[in-house]
């Protein structure tokens, strides 16, 4: 009696092919998962350089005025608030998203010392196995915030004469000279700016 032989290799090879075929798939759908983080992650940094961007120079404009009336502390007060209109800060804003390779969708002045912005990026997600992608791209928001950092006292006659207050900026005190006012605090002595969420 002749024993029959059964052989499978003919039978597993279609299940080679299939799990093959599905790791790869995977492999592709994880590809363009990261794609997309990536471009996501390229158009948050853009929007985080742009609202930073539009904050310092708002930030800088604030202490040119502040040092302009240096020796009007009544005037003082609003420029700490913010009282300043800063055409100029969406243009940088607009050229922060450009060297990031996003454009600039957006840019308000949420309040005097708050911007918001909003920037797409340039390129899209690209091609990959999920249809649709290669025309996606990624959108993000960010804002920033001036912090004004100094504090004074006015004179008990409201400002103005021979003294100026002692204005204190963090951990620092400057006593102010009217006759000699070459050692003045920097734009960043005066406000920080930060990203907030």
């Amino acid at each position: 009696m002749r024993r029959r032989v059964y052989r499978d290799a003919g039978q597993a090879f279609p299940i080679y092919i299939t799990v093959v075929g599905g790791l790869l798939f995977l492999a592709f759908a994880y590809l363009a998962v990261g794609q997309a983080a990536a471009n996501r992650n390229g158009a948050q940094t853009a929007a985080d350089a742009a609202a930073l961007a539009a904050a310092q120079h708002t930030r800088d404009q604030l202490a040119d005025e502040w040092k302009a009336a240096v020796l009007d502390p009544t005037k003082w007060a609003a420029i700490f608030a913010g009282s300043l209109v800063d055409p100029g800060a969406c243009a940088r804003a607009t050229g922060l998203a450009a060297q990031n390779d996003a454009s600039l969708l957006s840019c308000l002045r949420l309040d005097p010392l708050t911007y918001t912005v909003e920037v797409r990026t340039n390129k899209s997600v690209g091609d990959s196995v999920v249809p649709g992608t290669e025309n996606d791209h990624s959108t993000a928001t960010a804002k920033a915030v001036i912090e004004p950092l100094c504090t004074f006292q006015l004179p008990g006659g409201g400002g103005g004469g021979d003294t100026l207050p002692q204005l204190t900026c963090k951990d620092r005190i400057w006593d102010l000279d009217p006759e000699d006012l070459g050692d003045l605090p920097k734009p960043e002595d005066l406000f920080d700016v930060h990203l907030a969420d």
